[in-house]
């Protein structure tokens, strides 16, 4: 055991497990955990546990993987465990009967799906294709699946800053791109999707990645204050109209501002929208009640600022297949800016930053 862990990922270790304890809450049985802990233990004392091309150890970042699915994706209970057991059973150290056995079908049906995704990529030389996606989705046949992978890739990649092995490196940020950010997409993830397309261009576009980042910090000052005087007049009539609300300015991505940049082939300068307001409101979750009060704050903003109709993006009458709600508009702001408001509710949100979880634990799925 001494072998298998560094002083340091000794620490880590406790550390994390604390972690996960507390975010798992009563969704795994402390019997689950006494069992968990002894299959880890003799795992790691057999070295059938091998380090990846970084150097991760595999119980460190399938804690860390698991943090990440309880705390930011919101999934508790059998993908946890799933995701601590499925490296064991890879390695034949523990079979999926005895999984289905001690822990139950669903956490043996998910360690399943992570085990055949596994084989199918190391198998897949068509990683780019859509078409590989498409298999992806159909190998895993649990969502959870897709979504255990996605929080997994999100860890690798906020580990190997300083790994030393660029090629690797560059292989795992480019996949990143272009397979788990778009399923990060599908799936309403998109606090993950822009972590992972940020972190894959300054792995792989260092200097571009580091040129925006200065930029942005070079212009931060007058964007706040141009922000804090958009925001100040919508504030005053939202609160005379009785609403309980949140409301800030945020900064576009690095990665999206370089695909805009890309896009519209100019330089950082010629970009109008670096920044979009977002106005959350406290609705009760009621669909009428939410959708009028948007709507409301909606006539509020353009009664003020002048819209461009062509602009407008309603997902409210019609959200997005991944459960997405929101209404968008762009309205002339001061000194001639366009600028782009979302408007949408704190459940809306929840859902538009954590995805499918938050919209299955909304239905009380």
């Amino acid at each position: 055991m001494d072998d298998f862990f560094t002083p340091e990922e000794k620490k880590e270790l406790f550390s994390l497990y604390r972690h996960l304890v507390r975010a798992a809450g009563d969704s795994i049985s402390r019997q689950d955990c006494q069992r968990l802990k002894q299959h880890l233990i003799k795992a790691a004392q057999g070295n059938g546990l091998q380090r990846n091309n970084f150097g991760m150890n595999p119980v460190i970042r399938d804690l860390q993987t698991a943090v990440i699915v309880a705390g930011e994706i919101g999934m508790k209970g059998s993908c946890l465990i799933g995701i601590m057991l499925h490296e064991i059973v890879k390695a034949h150290i523990l079979s999926i009967e005895e999984v289905g056995n001690e822990y139950g079908e669903d956490v043996a049906s998910i360690i399943k799906g992570l085990v055949k995704t596994n084989e199918l990529y190391a198998k897949s030389p068509a990683i780019e294709s859509e078409n590989f996606r498409n298999l992806l989705l159909s190998f895993a046949e649990d969502m959870r699946v897709i979504l255990i992978m996605i929080a997994d890739r999100v860890n690798v990649m906020r580990q190997i800053k300083n790994a030393p092995n660029e090629e690797d490196r560059n292989k795992v940020a480019n996949e990143a791109a272009y397979l788990y950010a778009p399923l990060a997409h599908k799936l309403g993830l998109y606090k993950l999707k822009s972590e992972l397309e940020d972190l894959s261009l300054k792995y792989t576009q260092r200097d571009t990645y580091y040129y925006i980042k200065e930029k942005l910090n070079e212009t931060k000052a007058s964007r706040d204050k141009y922000i804090a005087a958009f925001i100040e007049p919508i504030k005053k009539k939202v609160t005379e109209a009785g609403l309980k609300f949140d409301i800030k300015g945020r900064t576009k991505s690095i990665h999206s501002i370089w695909n805009k940049i890309q896009k519209q082939k100019t330089q950082f300068e010629g970009i109008y929208d670096l920044f979009a307001i977002r106005i959350i409101l406290d609705s009760e979750p009621d669909p009428a009640k939410e959708k009028q009060e948007c709507w409301q704050v909606y006539s509020i903003v353009t009664d003020m600022y002048q819209p461009n109709p062509k602009r407008l993006r309603d997902w409210l009458s019609i959200p997005k297949s991944n459960g997405y709600e929101s209404l968008h508009i762009t309205v002339m702001g001061p000194e001639g800016k366009w600028v782009e408001v979302q408007i949408r509710t704190r459940r809306m949100d929840e859902i538009a930053e954590r995805g499918l979880a938050a919209h299955w634990r909304y239905k009380g799925i």
